[in-house]
């Protein structure tokens, strides 16, 4: 069952908000996976890839990001780039 709430934004448009089981982030000190119930903390990413699993153990959709931030806290996850496509 998906648990955590998923957001990402750029400043043209919401590209996803959904309730997906795990996030991979590029972060600037490295990647970073996202699940529910992670502490809070907020970081500036990296150009990347970001991977969206869906469900436990499903493939990863890969959305790549360029510069931004991310914030983990009681909404889930928060992601604003500044671009991102599929």
């Amino acid at each position: 069952m998906a648990g955590l709430h998923f957001t990402l934004v750029t400043p043209e448009k919401q590209v996803m908000s959904d309730d997906v089981h795990m996030v991979v982030v590029p972060g600037v000190e490295g990647e970073f996976g996202v699940m529910e119930g992670h502490a809070p903390f907020m970081t500036t990413l990296r150009d990347g890839a970001l991977s969206v699993y869906r469900t436990a153990g499903g493939t990863p959709e890969q959305i790549r990001v360029s510069g931004g931030f991310a914030e983990v806290g009681d909404a889930g996850l928060t992601v604003l780039a500044e671009s991102a496509e599929a």
